[in-house]
Formats: structure tokens, sequence, C-alpha cells
């Protein structure tokens, strides 16, 4: 038994020897003055003999005095402000059992986007707050002390003490209102078993509108006044989603309504929280007029991915942050499953190879981590909110359901979600139910992807009439990891017709051709084409041998491959070259067999392959970049011909996306024409905002086009765009604006950008557009202003993720180890765990690509390659 506060200090975890039952809580928000009050009343079981309770508490002021615990006042109060515990020591041992403990607690409605906090909006040209909360992952504890882990679930019941004139919103309906003068006491409905994290609090002016699900649950959207016709598609989003998870986990949606509602200072994409679900504007709001398809569908996958969390985290929630990946990762997968039932037409299981890309590329990294990764304090937390968590997490959920058969792996989840409904799982526990319902080594085959970090990189050689295989595990740097996966193979051999499935457990294997099923050769095996990983269900790479890469290579051109492994080729090649394993020269062969491709999923992963080209070659080889970019240019022109910059009647939803990626692609590579057309429609448009010649769609392309064209003697486009910015009312075209300001490759104008970050004009959350827009010319200038204004950075803002934004983009573009040195250095004092592995991750990227340049300029047929492909020799 502990016999002094300090034995708590440093401690992950909570004691478990007390643990709360239920809250209630009484808030009053003062929105002038920018603070908060607040009452808590906590039903406490202690199952122990303990003289303390032990719970967490940062930047509030706990009125000591206030402090009781039945009858019984402190003869201690620490708070342990490093570890945000609140340590409260008795004189004598509390009595086992149930007892309420109160106190009194006063704190800052911050402006940092967590804990209890405020954001400002316009309302009848008035500049107002609103009281908004964000407690994923550990800061409700700056909104009331509490047992702040996700392990210790209790009730809550709220009181909010709000102006009588606004909108009070909490996780449940409200029991009663009582009117005093210019305040009102809003009651709340007591809630199921949930974890402090998911608890919300919304108070401001709103507009809403509402529907319902088929079972009778109401649905509301909530807006700035005046904008409830942007909530409509989300709504209809909500309304269908939730009647389809109720069919999907088998349960029915556990809470008597659901709100969601736009916030316009809100630092991540959305947050799940049980019943009232909080969104950035431009991820909840849709305007038909003004908003881009690419829009439109982000808007509905957050909807449906915020939705499936009430289920999958909200009902049965994780044990602790260690196994974040089981919210994130499902929710993510979900998603994808509702939006695809909702919008087909969509491809959108097609399109979730995006996710699956983006967690190759970061688990390729040595500087990666686990799925599952231990979490020893509340500081590592925000760290792994990443595409570890979400991406990864997502592709070997679609991996092991692929493998399980979508019928078993439906019922399993349903199972699941039953055994632990308001309760608290880990992921061994999840693979014990699906091992349980479908008969297969469920545990043994996903330990192997989400304890160890990396993934394996499958070497497939035709020996004869036997493919041999050989797994390693990947990395950019090109070096070979240790790691072993017990691997899901699929592949087929000519045809889809003709397919094998099975698990490689070891290092090496090989599969006879003729084993195949319904396998045929018809000509000899002279035209054969063999494809592992069919439809990129598994989370690795193929480097095929020579002979196999060129039947792929034919099997593309002749159309005979499916959208997803026409995609999974391009992106495995692109991941060898930048790995050393195959030439740059190979990758831009294999690039034009993509010559006449037309499907915008397929084109959308072969034009951020020929981005990256391009900006190697800058610095890899500057005598042969223009001819480069020019073979890049021709293999996405004749799409974007086709396309041409006006919408068409009766064009497809990806038509319309495919237009925006391929000449937003073309300006970028620098192609003259597209970047005039660019510039004139744009001022066309700036003469008339109601014109036709510039939609949303294409808009972004246009503003890209006329920052290439600006410089310091000739700014006039930079002062049009910001007059764009500052009139404009919605969230999607400032982000347009803001993610083009700093593309002008005139360094001056790229340091007025990010200068510009610093003013009143730009939300904090809305950084990452200015950062992410940095031109390849800015990128020095960025990052003498980073070294020079890192203070204020850090000082400004303040969340993990905004903080790693800025090393990742600034730091990640340069391409030299000497650049790498300087970086190091520079943060050598500076670290700080919230953003250590943004930034290793950030100078490995540096190295590896200062290793792909060398590589590539070794390459002696590069130049010759490059003529023949221009020429259309090769």
């Amino acid at each position: 038994m502990a016999d002094s506060p300090a034995q708590f200090r440093g401690q992950a975890r909570l004691p478990r020897f007390a643990a709360p039952l239920r809250y209630d809580l009484r808030i009053r928000p003062d929105l002038a003055a920018c603070n908060f009050s607040g009452a808590a009343a906590v039903a406490v079981a202690v199952s122990a003999p303990t003289r303390f309770l032990v719970l967490n508490a940062a930047e509030l002021d706990v009125d000591r005095a206030s402090i009781r615990f039945q009858d019984l006042a402190p003869t201690d109060v620490t708070q342990f402000e490093e570890d945000e515990i609140l340590v409260i020591g008795f004189d004598r041992e509390l009595p086992v059992g149930e007892g309420v403990l109160t106190m009194d607690f006063t704190g800052t409605l911050n402006d940092q986007m967590r804990g209890f906090y405020r954001s400002k909006y316009v309302c009848n040209g008035e500049s107002r707050n609103m009281a908004v909360t964000q407690f994923e992952a550990a800061d409700a504890r700056r909104c009331f002390p509490c047992w702040d882990d996700p392990a210790f679930k209790a009730k809550f019941k709220l009181t909010l003490e709000v102006p009588s004139d606004l909108v009070a919103l909490s996780n449940m309906p409200v029991v009663k209102e009582t009117v005093s003068g210019p305040i009102k006491t809003v009651y709340y409905e007591e809630s199921p078993l949930m974890s402090t994290y998911l608890v919300a609090i919304v108070v401001g002016l709103f507009d809403y509108i509402e529907s319902s699900t088929s079972e009778g649950t109401k649905v509301r959207v909530y807006t700035q006044v005046g904008k409830t016709n942007q909530g409509k598609f989300a709504l209809d989003v909500a309304v269908k989603s939730l009647d389809l998870y109720k069919d999907y986990f088998a349960t029915p949606y556990p809470l008597p309504k659901l709100d969601m509602i736009a916030i316009p200072d809100f630092a991540a994409g959305a947050m799940e929280n049980y019943g009232l679900v909080t969104y950035r504007e431009t991820a909840l709001l849709y305007d038909e007029l003004l908003s881009s398809a690419s829009n439109k569908q982000q808007v509905a996958i957050t909807v449906a991915h915020e939705l499936a969390h009430q289920w999958f985290g909200n009902l049965v929630t994780m044990e602790w942050w260690t196994h974040l990946w089981l919210n994130e990762g499902f929710a993510s997968w979900v998603s994808y499953l509702a939006v695809d039932s909702l919008f087909p037409e969509w491809n959108n299981w097609t399109q979730f190879l995006d996710e699956t890309t983006s967690g190759l590329r970061l688990d390729a990294l040595a500087e990666s981590h686990p799925i599952e990764v231990e979490i020893n304090h509340a500081s590592e937390i925000d760290a792994i909110f990443d595409s570890i968590s979400y991406d990864k997490g997502a592709s070997v959920i679609r991996m092991l359901q692929s493998y399980l058969g979508a019928e078993r792996f439906q019922k399993a989840l349903a199972s699941y979600i039953k055994k632990y409904a308001y309760s608290n799982a880990k992921t061994e526990d999840l693979w014990a139910v699906l091992e349980k319902e479908s008969g297969e080594p469920v545990k043994d085959l996903m330990t192997t992807w989400t304890k160890q970090q990396g993934y394996p990189v499958i070497y497939a050689k035709l020996n004869g009439h036997d493919l041999e295989l050989e797994q390693a595990q990947f990395l950019s740097d090109g070096s070979s990891g240790t790691g072993m996966w017990i691997v899901p193979i699929t592949s087929c051999c000519g045809s889809y017709d003709a397919q094998k499935k099975f698990l490689l457990k070891d290092k090496t294997d090989k599969i006879h051709i003729k084993e195949f099923t319904a396998f045929q050769s018809s000509d000899g095996d002279k035209n054969i084409w063999i494809k592992l990983n069919i439809d990129q269900t598994g989370f690795y790479r193929v480097k095929y041998d020579d002979e196999l890469a060129a039947g792929l290579v034919n099997a593309i051109k002749a159309k005979k491959l499916s959208l997803m492994d026409k995609i999974g080729i391009v992106e495995d090649s692109y991941a060898l070259s930048v790995a050393r394993k195959q030439t740059l020269t190979s990758l831009l062969r294999l690039l034009n067999a993509y010559h006449d491709e037309s499907d915008y999923t397929v084109l959308s992963h072969v034009t951020s392959v020929c981005l990256s080209i391009s900006k190697i070659s800058v610095d890899a080889t500057p005598d042969l970049n223009k001819d480069i970019k020019q073979l890049l240019i021709n293999l996405l022109q004749p799409a974007a011909i086709k396309l041409g910059w006006d919408p068409k009647d009766g064009e497809s939803h990806l038509d319309v996306m495919l237009r925006s990626l391929l000449l937003i692609a073309l300006v970028r590579l620098g192609h003259n024409e597209t970047i005039n057309e660019g510039v004139r429609r744009f001022h066309i448009f700036l003469e008339d905002h109601k014109t036709s010649l510039l939609p949303p769609d294409t808009r972004k392309a246009a503003y890209l086009a006329v920052m290439r064209t600006v410089s310091t003697s000739n700014r006039s486009g930079y002062d049009a765009l910001l007059k764009i910015y500052r009139e404009a009312a919605e969230p999607q075209e400032k982000s347009r604006v803001l993610g083009s300001l700093s593309s002008s490759p005139d360094k001056d104008i790229v340091l007025e950008a990010l200068n510009f970050m610093f003013t009143d004009e730009v939300r904090n959350q809305d950084s990452y557009y200015i950062l992410g827009g940095i031109s390849l010319e800015g990128r020095e200038v960025a990052w003498t202003w980073l070294k020079t204004n890192w203070d204020h950075v850090l000082k400004t803002w303040k969340s993990s993720s905004l903080i790693s934004d800025f090393i990742n983009y600034i730091v990640s573009p340069f391409t030299s180890e000497e650049k790498a040195a300087e970086v190091s250095e520079f943060f050598a004092c500076r670290i700080k765990p919230s953003f250590q592995r943004a930034l290793n991750q950030s100078l490995e990227r540096v190295r590896i690509s200062a290793r792909w340049i060398e590589s590539i300029r070794s390459e002696p047929s590069l130049g010759q390659a490059v003529q023949e492909l221009l020429q259309g020799t090769a």
C-alpha cells in the first residue's frame, strides 16, 4: 500500500484500487472571459485498502478546501503537473466499497484546440466565441478532474450553465432547461458507460437540420447560422450509415440521438464523441455549387468513419492507447465498406488503395513503429495517431477479411461487439473471437502484422515451371530488416480464373505453375503473366524477376489486369526504385505502359509517382530534368485532353475528380499550355465570380497556374488570391487558396506566404495547407524561416500533430546528407517527445532521397531510355 503521494509520479497508468462509477458534473463556461468553473461529484468504487485517490488533472485550479470523500476532508492534496496527476491523501484508510468524491475547480477556455477550448466565429458581422471540447487522447483532464484512461469507463450526468441565447449540446439529450435572467441551466440525461475521452460539450450559436433512422433515432447536423443547407449531404450519409452499421454489427445504435456539428477551429479532421460528433467545417459541410467532387467524397468517408466509431471505439473501447489501431484501423476500413454501399459508382474499394499506399510508404521507414505501440506516458499518445494506426491498421483488416471471407468475418465482428459492449478490449480479444468463429489461426497470423513494425517484399522468380518465392523485410533505405511474417499469398496465372492462395510461413516457398486452379497454357507459356497479391489485398510488396515483370507490362498494355492490380504494380515498382532495388529507367518504361489509361483510381497513383519522379530528377539529373518532365507530361496529357477544362453533361463523379487531378499535375510539371489556360480562366473568373469557366473542381489547378507566374515584380496574382481568400465564406475555398499561396517559384513570395500564417487571418488548424504547398524552389527559404521562427511556432502550435506538420513538410523535401546533418544539429537541443518521431522520419526521408539520387546518377542507360520513350521507339 502506498504511503506517500510521490510514489505515484511517472506512472503510465493510474492505480486500480479505486475507480469511478458515475460522474455528476456541473460546468459554467464564461465565453467573454474565456474561462470556466465547475463542480464534480464522482461515485467511486474503492476495491482495496488505500489512503489515496489518484486521478488526472491538468491546467485546472482545484479548490482544495472543497474536496471531500464522503465526509472526509483530505490531509494532503498534491498535483504533479508534469504527469498531470492529482493525488488526494487522507489520514486513514478509505472504506472498501462505494463513496462519493466532490470538489470544485476552475480552468481556462484555451486557444489550443484541445481540452475545453474556445473557437472564434462571426455572426451578423460580430466576432464571437464558442466553447468546444476535444478530449482525445488525454485531455478530458483539462476540463474536469477524472480518471482519464479509456479503461475507466463510467456513466456521466452533465449540467451546463450557459448564456440563455446560446445552444448547449452534450452527448445525451436534454432532460430539462431552467432560465434565470441571462443564464439558463441545461440538464442532460445520464449516459451509458463510456470513457472520458468521448465526453463532449459545445456551446454557441447554431442552426440545425434533422432526420431520423429507420429505427427512429433522431439525427441532426448543426452548423453556423445560415449554413444548414451545407449539412444536407452529411445528414443523408449519416442516417444511411447508422442503418447500415446496425445491420453489419447486428447491434442497434446505442444512444437515443446523434448530433454532428461543424467547428471553425478544430485540430483533427473529426472526433467521434459519443452522440455528439465534432468536425472541421471542411469535413462536414458540402455545397453543391461551391464544393468539389473530392470534397464531397471526403465528407462521406469522414462521416462514415466517425459513425463506425459509435460501435467500434465507443460501445467497445480499446483497453489502452497501445490498442488505438483497434479504433482507427477498423473505423477506416468500415467507412469504405459503408461508402461503397452508398455510392458504388465511386469505385471506393479501389480508392482504398490510397490508404494502403500511405501505410506502406510510412511503414517502409526504419523510424516507423508497430501497429501496437507500448505507451508509457500521456505525452507519447498523440504521435501514434498516424498512417500506421489508421492506414496500415485498415489494410491488415482488409487482408484478414479477404483471407477469412466476408461472411465469416462479419459474423465474427458482430460476436465481438456483443461480447465486449460497454466494456474494453485488447487486440488479442478480437483475435480470439475471430479464431473461434472462423476456425483459422488468426492470432498466429495477425500477431506478425501488429506486434512488429514493417512488412515484407516478396521476391518472385520463375525457375522452369516453379514460381520461387522469398520474403524479406522491405525498407526504403535499401537495407533488409530481420522481420518475418505469415503472409496470405494470393496469385493468378494468365487469368483471374487461374488462382492459388496459401500462407507463406517461412522465408521461402514455391508454387508449381500447373497447380493454379483452372490454369491452361494456350500459347506454349510464351505470353503467360503471373500476378501476386491479387487486387492488393495483402500488405506487402512484390519484386518480380525480369521475365515476370516483362509479362506484367504486356498484360497492362493488353488490358488484362484489374484496376487494383495496375495500381499495385506501379506503386511497388516506384517503392523498389526508391529503395534502389530496381532502376529509375525500368520504372519509366513501366509508366509508359499506362499511356492509354483513363481511369481515375489508376491515374491518381500514376500521377503521384510522376510528381515524385519529377521532384527527385531536379536534384538527381538536372541535365535530364526537362526531358523527364516532358516524358511525364506526354504520359498524362492524352487523358487530360480528352476531359478538357470544362465539365460535360452526364460525366461521372470519377471523371470530375480525374480532370482536377490531371490539370493540377500538369501545372506542377510545368506544362505551359495548361498553365496559360489556367491563368486565362482565372482572370475571367476574377471579373465574374459566377463564371462557369472555373467551377470548384478546376479552381485549384488555375490557382496553382497563377502562382507559377507570380514573382516579386509581378505579384498581382498573389494579391488577387489573397482577396479571394478574404472574401470567401466557404472553408473549402479558403483551403484551396491557402494550398496555392506558397507554390510560387519566387522565394520572396514563399516567405510572404509563410508569414501570412502568423496573422489572425489564418486559423492555426489551417497552417498545413500553406506548408503542404511549398514549391521545390522555396525549400531553403522555408527551412531558414522555420529556424528563425521555431520558438514562436512551438508556442503557437502546441498540438503535437500540428508541430509535426511543420517538420514533415519543411524538412522532408531535402535530398542531401549535408542537409540532414544540418537539420539534426539544429534540433539536437530542441527535441521534445511529442515531435521526435516526426523529426526522425523526416530525416530518414531526406537520407533515402540522397541515396536514391546517387543510384539514379549511376544508371548508364537512363538518358538513352528517356530519349527512346520521348520518341516512341522504346
